[in-house]
């Protein structure tokens, strides 16, 4: 086993997204969900066993969306923004009681205005390169995105230079069946968007794909667990 490496930076995550991280590993992105459905969908992605849901900055309303979530959810919920592309919104998210701030790119003026908010940040990276800076600014988790592209074999050579207890977390393709390979590489966890939810879906079928997540993250443990 190699020995633990140093982060540029004294790595010292978010209290509530460590907490929420820790109860359950996905994170529910409802992209394209109205602000009139968001508390009922929502509640049944937390039923399901969920405490992370991200409604993109490109949905409707996204703002009446999240303000929904926080006063529907109980306070162990973390709810946030996805698609996130300034600071200005930074301000906006946590306004409307916002406490994460997720991003498809790793522009570190949104991380550092996140980390100054007092929020928890996932910004997108795609290299290394990107993912040091990231941590340097205060990231507390990084999104490995577009997940497609950047397989099990990438995510095996990045754990081996950024520590364990940064997660990864593979977004983009990710159903409740294909987790395997990029656990067993060293992925930490990842963000769920349309095999959890498409726009204009029942709030059945969010429990349901909801529901088949939570299985299939509790198999592909198992099963990797009686491989070690």
């Amino acid at each position: 086993m190699q020995p633990e490496l140093n982060l540029p930076a004294p790595y010292t995550p978010h209290a509530g997204f460590v907490a929420a991280f820790a109860a359950c590993r996905m994170v529910a992105i409802v992209r394209g969900i109205k602000p009139a459905e968001a508390a009922e969908h929502g509640r049944a992605i937390y039923e399901a066993g969920f405490r992370i849901i991200e409604v993109p900055l490109n949905s409707p309303s996204p703002l009446e969306s999240i303000a929904a979530l926080r006063a529907t959810l109980p306070a162990d919920a973390l709810i946030g923004a996805g698609t996130v592309l300034s600071t200005e919104r930074v301000r906006d998210v946590k306004a409307a009681g916002g406490e994460l701030i997720v991003m498809p790119h790793a522009d570190t003026e949104v991380i550092l205005a996140a980390k100054l908010q007092g929020l928890a940040c996932v910004p997108g990276v795609a290299t290394p390169t990107e993912a040091f800076a990231a941590l340097k600014c205060g990231a507390d988790g990084l999104k490995m995105f577009p997940a497609e592209q950047l397989g099990p074999e990438v995510t095996k050579a990045w754990r081996a230079v950024i520590p364990t207890v940064v997660p990864l977390l593979p977004v983009g393709g990710v159903k409740p069946d294909n987790m395997g390979p990029q656990l067993a590489a060293g992925a930490s966890g990842f963000g769920l968007g349309s095999a959890l939810y498409k726009p204009g879906q029942d709030v059945a079928a969010t429990r349901a794909n909801a529901l088949a997540f939570i299985a299939g993250w509790s198999e592909t443990v198992r099963a990797q667990g009686a491989k070690a």
